[in-house]
């Protein structure tokens, strides 16, 4: 068993599905992954299962009953990885925006010393391929924005691609994260950033998604905007 689990949440993935898991399998590190699907209509869960026949000791999948979520397909993929003593766990999107071979990268910057790594677009500059200027501007802002409220130092506050050594893991009660959507990022890096963790950002380059469609919505946008200045106003009287 590897010490390593890549946890990759997906509804309507068909497209990219079995790609990224043998992108990630064909990597010199060995990672397991688990899926976690919130019942895709579209039959990702299914493509999943068959390919356990080929990787049955290292793809795992959970299959939720709806879509709830971003944060809460990654908490329910925290306590998983948790209870099968992972010492490393990580966060990926299925759609290759995230280069899976920079996993490996994350992977050494804990061994390293990091208690948790970040694949951070803006550590140098802004290194994202294929996004509008709206959306780059909207993600850049909202980094901007969450390091004045907060004062965590972090280039990519919303960045979702990330590697979490078990302790900062098993420090966060995840049962009182409150965020769903991309402020769910914000929220979990504010909370190991109050426990005083080690985070350390890795540069990587963001390449907009070719298949499939976007999750993005308003209401996402509109929780993180709202929600971190009410996580800070939280985080002055709470003690978790």
């Amino acid at each position: 068993m590897t010490d390593s689990l890549v946890i990759i949440p997906t509804f309507n993935e068909i497209e990219n599905i079995k790609a990224i898991i043998e992108a990630v399998f064909e990597l010199k590190k060995e990672f397991d992954v688990l899926i976690v699907d919130d019942n895709s209509p579209d039959g990702t869960a299914q493509k999943v299962i068959e390919l356990q026949n080929t990787y049955p000791e290292r793809l795992f999948i959970e299959v939720r009953k709806e879509k709830s979520g971003l944060g809460t397909a990654y908490i329910h993929g925290f306590k998983w990885a948790l209870a099968r003593k992972y010492n490393y766990i990580f966060e990926m999107d299925a759609d290759f925006s995230h280069r899976p071979s920079d996993l490996q990268r994350l992977y050494r910057a804990c061994l390293n010393g990091a208690d948790l790594a970040i694949g951070s677009r803006y550590k140098k500059g802004v290194n994202v391929v294929n996004w509008p200027l709206y959306r780059v501007l909207l993600s850049y802002g909202a980094s901007l924005y969450v390091k004045l409220i907060t004062g965590m130092g972090i280039h990519d506050q919303t960045a979702g691609f990330v590697c979490y050594n078990r302790k900062v893991l098993e420090a966060i009660n995840l049962d009182t994260i409150k965020f769903v959507g991309y402020a769910f990022q914000i929220e979990m890096k504010f909370r190991a950033y109050l426990k005083k963790f080690k985070i350390e950002e890795v540069s990587i380059i963001f390449t907009d998604r070719e298949l499939g469609k976007s999750k993005m919505s308003s209401s996402i946008i509109w929780e993180a905007v709202f929600g971190v200045i009410s996580m800070k106003f939280r985080s002055i009287f709470s003690k978790d």
